[in-house]
């Protein structure tokens, strides 16, 4: 079974551009919450990420996982494939 995987992004957010080409360069399907100016959504977003705020925001099935540098460094260490499995 695939893995659930949620980002939340800014659509000119560069991290969050970053963050996406990982994963589809890892061929993942993700559910993308793009949330441009959106103060409620944000705060939702907040709420599942431990009050960080800052975008990307990931998770993956339904665990906080963080943003784009910590995508990256799961992926450097083989643990976001394991993730994604």
């Amino acid at each position: 079974m695939a893995a659930n995987v949620e980002i939340y992004t800014w659509s000119t957010c560069p991290f969050c551009i970053r963050a996406k080409a990982l994963l589809v360069e890892k061929g993942v399907d993700f559910t993308e919450y793009c949330i441009d100016g959106d103060e409620d959504a944000r705060d939702k977003m907040a709420q599942r990420a431990n009050g960080k705020r800052s975008l990307p925001e990931i998770f993956i099935n339904d665990r906080h996982v963080g943003g784009c540098n910590e995508l990256y460094e799961l992926d450097s260490t083989g643990e976001l494939d394991r993730l994604l499995t």
